[in-house]
């Protein structure tokens, strides 16, 4: 196009000029034609092509993860350069975190069914027995029914721990924070626990002070405070003592659950609050528990605003610390 534009304006140009006949004037055109052609195309090549080529070198630099090895690019192409390396870097994390949610949901699915096999096929075991004369026998019908109950049961509290998890997540099941008081709503669970721990001679404190008030859901906050300290009763070490305090944080109240067991090993922590996680591989299925508690704790946890974190010492105890809004 450019050449074509310049022979055109050249050659009026020079006919009005030299009073060039016709078939000079179209030689001077043609030459001017080329000229132009090849000036513009030698323009182009090294303008524009050594910069698409720069973004393609950036855009596979980026891509593979290496820094940049040539030159330093233009001014104008920097922030092209910054950009592709920074949509790179993005589209890294999303592939990143795709994998990671696609590890989960195996795990996931893997324990779920490892969870609901183990009481089925109790189950099933129970029945069968039953179905094959031992209705009969009154030492086996009645044992056996009662297991088979058991079984039923904790198949129930998988699925309804299950369900108020998907319902926390979705925002299906909120929370109604309303100002309370927690030192009662403590006195009130450790109660309710009194004689699971009074099995296991486990001493059970509030030092939660007396005018600790927290925004917060009264039942939801009891299911944590009851989650937290029935783990504490399960595994603790008999004959030891599980503690309830709370610390004010200006904005917020810090509640720790502490006991002195036989505590945690540190591999086991980043992961303790995942579904289905077991620190043993039959410490909660044994005592007929979910999988689930601690995952709901979370939850609920999260709900309210709070976080929540633990710490523990083998041999020393363990101690689970969340945190809920002060009420004002």
């Amino acid at each position: 196009m450019v050449a074509g534009l310049s022979a055109v304006a050249a050659a009026p140009v020079l006919h009005f000029i030299a009073h060039l006949q016709a078939w000079q004037l179209l030689a001077v055109a043609a030459t001017v034609f080329a000229m132009a052609f090849l000036a513009s195309r030698l323009l182009v090549k090294r303008f524009v092509q050594e910069r698409v080529e720069l973004i393609h070198r950036t855009v596979h630099e980026a891509r593979s993860g290496r820094g940049s090895t040539g030159a330093a690019p233009p001014p104008d192409l920097a922030r092209v350069g910054e950009e592709v390396g920074a949509w790179a870097e993005e589209k890294r994390r999303e592939v990143a975190e795709l994998k990671e949610r696609e590890r989960f949901r195996r795990e996931f699915i893997g324990n779920l069914a490892h969870e609901l096999r183990t009481p089925i096929f109790s189950i099933q075991g129970y029945i069968l027995t039953l179905l094959e004369g031992g209705l009969e026998d009154p030492k086996v019908n009645r044992s056996f029914l009662q297991r088979a109950s058991a079984g039923t049961e904790r198949m129930i509290r998988i699925v309804e721990d299950l369900d108020v998890i998907a319902r926390l997540e979705s925002g299906v099941l909120g929370v109604e924070a309303v100002p309370m008081d927690l030192q009662a709503a403590v006195d009130g669970t450790l109660h309710e626990l009194a004689r699971l721990a009074k099995g296991r001679s486990i001493r059970l404190n509030n030092k939660v002070p007396d005018d600790c008030r927290v925004l917060a859901d009264r039942d939801r906050v009891a299911q944590v405070i009851s989650n937290l300290v029935g783990n504490a009763i399960h595994y603790g070490k008999e004959g030891g003592q599980c503690t309830v305090q709370a610390f004010d944080l200006g904005e917020q109240v810090l509640v720790e659950v502490a006991d002195d067991g036989p505590g945690i090993a540190a591999e086991h922590l980043p992961r303790l609050f995942e579904r289905f996680y077991r620190v043993g591989q039959s410490r909660a299925r044994n005592e007929g528990g979910s999988g689930l508690g601690l995952a709901i704790v979370k939850h609920i946890v999260e709900s309210h605003g709070g976080t929540i974190t633990v710490r523990s010492t083998v041999g020393a105890g363990t101690t689970f610390s969340f945190t809920l809004p002060k009420a004002r």
